[in-house]
């Protein structure tokens, strides 16, 4: 049986403004994958599915595990806020479906479900400010480059749009915004009139009126939608109305109209137009040219355009770097050519897993990754992967589970994984690199491994894992922990911690869950695990 990729759009929160077809949507799936907030907003519609929610960021294993249950056969609804193809969901499940090679003939079925987006609701707050030709720019540059946005604000400014900016602020993105209201005070007026909107038709609704000059003034966070008005934009009793035009042609105040409707139509009525008021009848360069193009086309002949308009974008590329599975130490070769790929505009970072976090902007990684192996670096990938660390074995001299080590680093380093996975290695019962302090930890003991799973390795909490094995024969040590890391990786859900999903399921491969956390009373934090 074939599965449904449900992408709903519910617009701005309130079940007023939940389309019909996006109630039915969410009533027909099996399973609800969104944002935690987003999940919370649509609890009242929520019966009997399957709820997969997961933290800001986590876009991508959100769209990754849909389509992986719709696979399964499930029907799944992915919801965003406002409408699923404006900044949302519907995207990026469909270049998660093409990295997989779907096709809408044999593949699974995708209806993409609309909402009301940010710029329609909170343009309805505010009175009717997108009445003329309109935008939307995303002031978000975690996933667009700077530069970009910097020039479709300059466009829009220029082309005298009204703008909608959406993700106008973070709490570490304060500057966008400031840097936006500098670009277009070179071509609005400082007095055009700006509506400020937070959390539309929601609990907190609330609602600003100000100008280009004295927005900064207000609070403006991620659940606000900045509208700026265009040159002929203007408040009224606390209304914000941008005229669609209709003053060239009627006559407002009065019921007889100057023009006729057979009238109103005519070149001479609209000297604005392209045309400029005049009957144009086709010149004899115009007839010339025309001949010419269809001569052109028998032949087979095509015009280039000279000029198109585009952007170079420099994807960030990043890897993370080692000596080895054993080795700890680096060569100054080694050193020389990070600094050389890492270059003016790339950074590098040193991470608790014995690797080097490389961020490199590049449209050539395959370049980088060559020069990096070419000196004996061990590559791996970033994110939501399974990452081996090992000890450096007394700098060899304690060799005999290396070969182990260096297995699992090859079968299992780097596989994709529901949260990042550590998997620590220490090769004697000193396990002085803290194997046990890891999701699952390996201890070489007397010619045999001892088995830790399901630390807790975040948090004011945290706590090593628990002991579920002892003497494990060395040639059974490797097929255990692909099947472990298999299991996780199959069933985990998206952002879930390994030593929550070994609580959750009770048992992995045998070994029973048991709670070994310790007990101990700790005032929680906002962003506690």
């Amino acid at each position: 049986m074939k599965g449904k990729l449900l992408i709903v759009g519910f617009g701005p929160g309130s079940e007023a403004h939940i389309t019909n077809r996006a109630k039915e949507a969410i009533a027909e799936s099996d399973c609800i994958i969104g944002y935690k907030t987003y999940v919370d907003l649509i609890s009242d519609l929520i019966t009997d599915q399957e709820i997969v929610s997961t933290g800001m960021s986590e876009e991508v294993s959100r769209a990754q595990a849909a389509v992986k249950l719709a696979e399964e056969g499930k029907y799944v609804a992915v919801i965003s806020s406002g409408d699923a193809g404006v900044y949302g969901m519907a995207g990026l499940v469909y270049e998660v479906l093409i990295e997989k090679g779907w096709s809408e003939l044999d593949g699974v079925e995708v209806e993409v479900v609309p909402g009301i987006s940010a710029i329609n609701s909170c343009a309805s707050l505010l009175g009717a400010p997108v009445m003329h030709d309109a935008c939307t720019i995303s002031l978000s540059d975690h996933l667009t480059p700077w530069e970009l946005i910097e020039r479709r604000i300059e466009a829009a400014g220029q082309a005298d749009f009204v703008i909608a900016l959406y993700n106008p602020k973070s709490g570490k993105r304060t500057r966008q915004i400031v840097e936006a209201q500098q670009i277009l005070l070179k071509y609005r007026s400082q007095d055009t009139p700006v509506g400020l909107v937070k959390s539309a038709y929601r609990d907190r609704q609330h609602v600003v009126m100000t100008t280009l000059q004295d927005m900064l003034d207000h609070d403006i966070g991620m659940l606000t939608t900045v509208i700026i008005g265009n040159s002929t934009t203007f408040m009224y009793d606390n209304k914000m109305i941008t005229p669609r035009g209709y003053q060239r042609k009627y006559t407002l105040q009065t019921q007889e109209q100057k023009l006729k409707p057979h009238e109103r139509l005519k070149r001479e009525n609209e000297p604005w137009a392209l045309h400029g008021g005049k009957e144009e009848s086709p010149s004899a360069l115009d007839m010339a040219n025309k001949a010419i193009a269809m001569v052109d086309q028998d032949k087979g002949v095509t015009n280039e355009r000279s000029t198109y308009v585009g952007t170079n974008i420099e994807s960030i590329f990043e890897v993370a770097v080692s000596p080895g599975v054993v080795n700890k130490k680096f060569t100054p070769q080694q050193m020389l050519v990070l600094a050389d790929v890492v270059g003016d505009k790339g950074t590098m970072e040193y991470t608790i897993n014995h690797q080097i976090l490389l961020h490199i902007p590049t449209s050539s990684p395959e370049t980088v990754t060559n020069k990096l192996t070419d000196v004996g670096f061990l590559l791996a990938p970033v994110g939501d992967v399974a990452t081996m660390k090992a000890c450096d074995f007394c700098d060899g001299e304690k060799f005999d589970s290396i070969p182990q080590a260096e297995e699992i680093q090859a079968l299992i380093g780097g596989i994709d994984v529901p949260k990042e996975l550590h998997i620590g290695f220490n090769g004697c019962a000193m396990a002085c690199y803290g194997a046990v302090n890891d999701d699952i930890g390996i201890v070489f003991r007397k010619g045999k491994f001892d088995l830790f799973l399901g630390a807790k390795t975040v948090g004011r909490t945290a706590h090593a894992g628990q002991l579920v094995a002892e003497g494990i024969e060395p040639e059974r040590l490797v097929p255990l922990i692909q099947n472990i890391v298999g299991e996780y990786k199959e069933k985990g859900h998206p952002n879930e911690r390994f030593n929550k999903y070994y609580k959750r399921v009770k048992e992995i491969q045998g070994y029973q869950y048991k709670d070994v956390s310790p007990d101990l009373s700790i005032e929680p934090v906002p962003c506690a695990d």
